[in-house]
């Protein structure tokens, strides 16, 4: 049984709207204005609102902000029921977050045909948010164990061979175990990092405040160095120096140096990651129309469009068809950074011949 709040200072109404509800099967909770609405909301967690727009105490408006603020309460679906018929009116109320409006006077077909709607909309995405988590769980249950196991394994087993067989070792044998273990153990802290990273991106696209801090942040990253240095570096790891082409543009754009570099960092490692050595893979930046623009073009593997639809944490594709390394955790990563900046990402690719990954920015004029 679905729970409605009914937000009504005018008692008469309130208690039409609350026995209409009745007879139809649902739970109803009552408050006279909004400070008293805000609360029971806040503590019930009803499935909808119904709530009036001129009320003492605190408006209807006010209890929408309020309401789309607090996480809790943040996706409850609000109907805003009013005599007020303005344009202008509706506007305000749709553009803080009210799903739906009701003219008084109203019939009851209105009001359950209106309720109905909602509901129906807030299961679909409730249904869509789960599968999204279920299908999160079952990625982290297949893919993190090996991404763990693997770097510990290596840790775990080249430490046990030195501390066992030391005293019968060449310093050269014992240099390149050393080595082999710090290759290991900074493959499982870059992993540790990039989860933590990730995490807290996540909390923080669903915080608006945080949001908008770090949009109106006056941190500035000049782009043309950035993305050499961190190209190159990438592309002498992969033995691919010479497979490797720039073409930079000066440009500044909104965005901290050090986020920045994981954008650049995670996309060129991907690049290098799914496409054979000695072909091509151009980095190319250029600044249009106060947009910035960088394109990073490979000629590998590819995607398809349901793959790239399906880009998340922990996916990882055709496992069984193409080894590879990665929590896909990096194209998450760098999604949740441009789109908190303000930025685009887009990915056009031909499977098996060609991938372009675009990243858009807003062009901060120096």
């Amino acid at each position: 049984m679905n729970t409605i709040l009914i937000i009504e200072d005018e008692e008469q109404i309130r208690e039409n709207i609350e026995e209409i509800l009745q007879l139809s099967d649902f739970k109803t909770l009552m408050a006279s204005n909004g400070k008293i609405g805000l609360e029971i909301a806040k503590t019930k967690l009803p499935d909808l609102i119904i709530c009036d727009i001129m009320m003492p105490e605190l408006d209807g408006y006010s209890v929408l902000a309020a309401l789309r603020k607090n996480e809790a309460t943040m996706n409850i679906p609000l109907i805003f029921v009013t005599a007020k018929a303005e344009r202008s009116d509706f506007r305000q109320g749709m553009e803080i977050g009210a799903d739906d409006y009701l003219t008084k006077p109203f019939t009851t077909e209105e009001l359950l045909k209106a309720i109905a709607t909602r509901l129906h909309k807030q299961s679909v995405v409730q249904r869509q948010s789960q599968a999204k988590l279920d299908e999160l769980r079952i990625n982290i249950a297949h893919s993190l164990p090996h991404e763990l196991n693997t770097p510990l394994n290596g840790i775990l087993g080249m430490s046990q061979l030195l501390v066992e067989n030391c005293s019968m070792m060449r310093e050269s044998e014992e240099i390149e175990i050393a080595e082999l273990i710090y290759t290991s153990a900074n493959r499982l802290n870059r992993l540790t990092q990039r989860f933590l990273l990730y995490s807290n991106l996540e909390l923080i696209t669903r915080d608006s405040e945080k949001i908008r801090e770090l949009q109106d942040t006056s941190e500035r990253c000049v782009t043309k160095t950035v993305i050499s240095d961190v190209c190159l570096q990438r592309a002498r790891e992969f033995s691919r120096t010479k497979d490797l082409t720039l073409e930079l543009t000066e440009s500044i754009v909104q965005m901290p140096e050090d986020k920045f570099s994981i954008v650049i960092e995670e996309l060129i490692e991907n690049a290098f990651k799914f496409s054979l050595p000695g072909s091509q893979v151009r980095v190319i930046s250029n600044v249009d129309r106060n947009k910035f623009s960088l394109h990073l073009v490979d000629n590998g593997k590819g995607m398809q469009i349901q793959e790239i639809e399906r880009i998340g944490a922990f996916i990882q594709f055709n496992r069984k068809l193409h080894e590879q390394q990665g929590s896909g955790l990096g194209l998450s990563i760098v999604q949740h950074i441009i789109k908190l900046y303000g930025g685009e990402l887009i990915i056009n690719s031909i499977p098996e011949q060609q991938t372009i990954v675009s990243v858009i920015l807003p062009y901060q004029i120096s």
